[in-house]
């Protein structure tokens, strides 16, 4: 099965990402949606997102997970942050074809640091826990205007 050959279209719900970054966005196309519980991250995957034996590849999912772990930090600090640390527990694995969806929270966050952690799944199978330590820069924050932009 090629890449072409599966479908994108993601569970009701989700809207498709369109303020993601250049390396996010090459690795899409990811999608989002918001609920009365926090956030949700999705992306269909491809026969490109995997290693040479068929399953997504551990980077990949890393990426995803760091992605949900920077947002997190945002939505809860909405103030733009870098990754000190991020630990990551393999769980089991995604295919071509899987619909791969993840979230994310603040655990606990100081002036400079905070604290998250987030879960990905493909339907109720976890797939990946992860925490991460990210840099708050404090002077980098974004005024309270609406939703913040998804990393």
């Amino acid at each position: 099965m090629s890449s072409s050959d599966i479908d994108h279209n993601p569970p009701e719900g989700f809207v498709l990402s369109t303020t993601r970054g250049p390396y996010t966005s090459h690795n899409g196309p990811f999608y989002h949606k918001v609920t009365e519980d926090g956030f949700w991250h999705g992306v269909r995957v491809q026969q490109r997102h995997c290693n040479s034996r068929g399953i997504t590849h551990g980077g990949m999912l890393m990426s995803f997970a760091d992605g949900l772990l920077g947002t997190a930090v945002f939505r809860a600090t909405k103030t733009i942050a870098l990754t000190i640390r991020m630990n990551s527990d393999f769980l089991s694995s995604a295919r071509p074809g899987d619909w791969l969806e993840g979230t994310a929270r603040i655990t606990r966050a100081t002036r400079s640091v905070a604290f998250c952690e987030a879960e990905l799944y493909v339907g109720s199978r976890q797939i990946l826990k992860a925490t991460g330590v990210f840099k708050l820069m404090s002077r980098h924050k974004v005024p309270d205007e609406g939703e913040p932009v998804v990393s």
